[in-house]
């Protein structure tokens, strides 16, 4: 089972690693992990998906999590509402003004937005729920795709209850 956590923890050295090694010791696969400032400069926020066996793995983990030094706050996003999205960066290969069009309008089709336009490429810049990102990927695969970057999701609750004060 999928599970989304957000984790809020000092904004030091060594504390991603601290937390993606727990989690990996625990043989809980991450599929994506990302960190970044929040609204407070000394405090930073990790978003990580991982898929775990069963919810007590997942709530030993937590605990575990909870029990570091660094970390301020741990929740499991999906014991309630949440939104969550994701930014990929596709290049795909358009040798002739054929395709350049073709490419063009399944960028406006799917709402991306086409970043970089070179004689022989263009980049596309996706942002959305995880399904629509790969619909629009399933798409750019009848094309040449030369290169793929993604983000993975990051997600915030809903309502006005900031994850601090869960």
């Amino acid at each position: 089972m999928r599970q989304h956590l957000a984790i809020l923890c000092d904004n030091k050295p060594g504390v991603l690693t601290h937390v993606a090694g727990l989690i990996s010791r625990r043989a809980i696969n991450i599929e994506c992990i990302n960190a970044g400032y929040t609204e407070e400069p000394d405090v930073t926020r990790i978003n990580i998906v991982v898929t775990v066996e069963n919810k007590a793995e997942l709530d030993q983990a937590i605990n575990q999590l909870a029990k570091l030094i660094d970390v301020i706050k741990v929740v499991n996003l999906d014991e309630a509402p949440y939104v969550s999205y994701e930014l990929a960066m596709v290049k795909v290969k358009c040798p002739t003004p054929t395709i350049r069009c073709e490419l063009s309008n399944l960028a406006e089709l799917f709402h991306a937005k086409i970043v970089d336009v070179q004689p022989e490429s263009l980049v596309f810049r996706i942002t959305g729920r995880e399904d629509h990102v790969e619909a629009t990927l399933i798409m750019l695969c009848q094309y040449e795709i030369l290169e793929i970057a993604r983000t993975g999701q990051i997600s915030l609750s809903r309502g006005l209850i900031p994850l601090k004060n869960c």
